[in-house]
């Protein structure tokens, strides 16, 4: 598997940029090689820790860039629109194919084009309100 760029954002703040090769939704954890740091150990992630893990275009984005929270007309999307709050009260829109609060969480594609983030899995216990549109 070819490394994928992941942003982990855990529930108490703390962020960690890298690569992981070994994240799968159904898994407890997966690894990240930290992006500023080079080692042949990666950071162990649990995901009962997290609030979401951001796979994106690169590392540093656009920092001035709002992201838009609507749909454009005329853009094909996959899955259910959606929008959902974490507990810290981040607002994230987007589509899924599927939310099942039983499980860990979901992947949910930012309705943006433009996003920095190609997809986001959010864990399910980090949502406040989840919502289709």
């Amino acid at each position: 598997m070819e490394p994928l760029k992941v942003v982990a954002h855990y529930v108490n703040g703390k962020v960690i940029k890298g690569f992981t090769q070994d994240f799968f939704p159904n898994k407890d954890h997966f690894h990240i090689f930290p992006a500023t740091i080079r080692t042949e150990k990666g950071i162990e992630v649990l995901i009962q820790s997290l609030k979401a893990v951001f796979f994106v275009r690169d590392f540093i984005g656009d920092p001035q860039y709002n992201e838009q929270k609507t749909f454009l007309e005329g853009i094909k999307v996959h899955g259910r629109k959606v929008e959902v709050q974490c507990k810290d009260e981040e607002l994230l829109v987007g589509s899924t194919l599927g939310n099942d609060p039983s499980r860990k969480g979901f992947f949910l594609f930012p309705a943006d084009p433009n996003s920095n983030n190609i997809r986001i899995f959010i864990v399910s216990s980090a949502v406040k309100t989840f919502r289709y549109l």
